[in-house]
């Protein structure tokens, strides 16, 4: 079994992530995150959005909808090529492959006749209203850019911003990728988190390098390590970009990318003033010129962020897996335990420890199943960083066990330093 294989092993079996309808027999592209698995993710979108927005004055957040008027959608050249693979079709079981993945044979049928190369629009389709017909149709966002565009002017009206300044979102896209795959790297449907960072023409560079290096410490400081950056050359550049920097990782199926900085230029403020009609050039107040300004945008898929993270982190030592995650993205920050669950003292006297750490906010686990090497065992597969262990001796002098994932080593602690204990271990 290779590394991946293990990591989608440990995902379902221990509740991060499962296929999607699973009961039903799946649907390719699509998958559920389990009580695990929701945690992980909303840890790492909350680190994002302290790291992007919080930490920040320049920076204001919105949440756009998910499906938006078609017109938005026909400003930005989705409708009219921009988004369409290009593929071929067996003609003996009409299976469909992208031209860049075809090797020449159907992988499915073994046939070897394919009409010729044409384009696919990979947005989803669906309806408002109760008559299903052109006029009615909409599409489900492909990507969360536009809308963080349409609302420009809304922030600019509504909030003390001046150029340069941020709008960042985090939300759902979906795409009808022809062929999903690698887990949940390429699926139908997915999460992004991105900002469009609004800057002077002029000094649109800078601003793009500095979110360049931004993003890659973003990743570092958080543990992932077989990460590089990558320019793309011109051909590989949306038609908007004047220059892209992919942050990519080392996957066990190669190196892909997990985030890219891209600086499209004026290009999406010029086609939504001029289809909408709406003016949206920027005024600078003190100066009282106009400009349209450029965007810089750092923009990470959470699926393709987490998984990366689940390899970066998974190991084996000895008969234990690991998940050795940053105690900020771990699930739970600990676990508290009695010794042993048939006896009423020390049962009663963790989970009162385990009702304080919670009310600290922290995300604490419970458990009493099974001996105390099992659970241990148990927390390290799910990556939680600490393990607090009641016993005889707490009763005696208010001291626990505290045992570190990465390390296993114990030390003995005061109940009443776990607080700050737990505060340090998660910065």
């Amino acid at each position: 079994m290779n590394k991946l294989e293990k990591i989608v092993s440990l995902a379902k079996r221990r509740g991060f992530i499962f296929p999607g309808s699973e009961i039903y027999g799946g649907l390719s592209g699509f998958y559920d995150f389990g009580p695990l698995g929701v945690e992980l993710k909303f840890n790492i979108k909350q680190e994002w959005w302290r790291e992007v927005v919080r930490t920040r004055d320049d920076v204001v957040g919105v949440s756009a909808a998910i499906i938006m008027n078609p017109k938005a959608w026909e400003a930005s050249g989705h409708l009219s090529g921009g988004f369409a693979d290009v593929l071929v079709e067996c003609k003996k079981c009409h299976q469909r492959f992208k031209t860049d993945d075809f090797e020449g044979e159907c992988s499915n049928c073994r046939g070897k006749e394919f009409t010729e190369p044409r384009q696919f629009n990979i947005m989803f389709k669906t309806f408002t209203g109760p008559a299903e017909d052109s006029a009615s149709t909409v599409y489900l966002r492909p990507e969360t850019t536009p809308g963080i565009m349409v609302n420009f002017k809304n922030v600019l009206d509504t909030m003390r911003v001046k150029i340069p300044f941020g709008i960042a979102q985090i939300g759902k896209a979906f795409r009808n990728e022809i062929n999903p795959k690698d887990f949940i790297f390429r699926t139908r449907e997915f999460e992004q988190m991105e900002l469009e960072y609004f800057v002077e023409p002029q000094k649109a560079d800078e601003y793009f390098n500095q979110w360049v290096d931004l993003r890659f410490k973003w990743y570092e400081n958080l543990g992932l390590k077989n990460i590089r950056k990558r320019e793309q050359s011109k051909e590989e550049r949306a038609h908007y970009s004047y220059a892209t920097t992919d942050i990519e990782y080392e996957f066990p199926f190669g190196w892909k990318e997990i985030e890219g900085i891209a600086n499209r230029t004026d290009f999406d403020l010029k086609v939504h003033s001029k289809h909408s009609g709406q003016d949206l050039t920027y005024i600078d107040k003190e100066s009282g010129g106009r400009f349209i300004p450029y965007v810089i945008e750092p923009s990470a898929g959470v699926d393709r962020v987490l998984l990366a993270f689940l390899c970066e982190v998974y190991e084996e030592d000895g008969d234990r897996a690991v998940l050795k995650l940053h105690p900020r993205l771990a699930p739970y920050k600990a676990a508290v335990f009695p010794l042993l669950a048939n006896k009423p003292d020390l049962v009663e006297k963790a989970q009162q420890i385990f009702k304080n750490l919670k009310m600290t906010s922290l995300n604490v686990a419970w458990d009493d199943r099974g001996n105390i090497g099992k659970r241990y065992y148990s927390q390290d597969e799910i990556g939680t960083p600490v393990c607090v262990t009641v016993d005889f001796q707490t009763l005696e002098d208010g001291t626990v066990t505290v045992r570190d994932r990465d390390t296993t080593k114990q030390e003995r602690i005061k109940i009443q330093g776990l607080k700050n204990y737990f505060e340090e271990k998660t910065k």
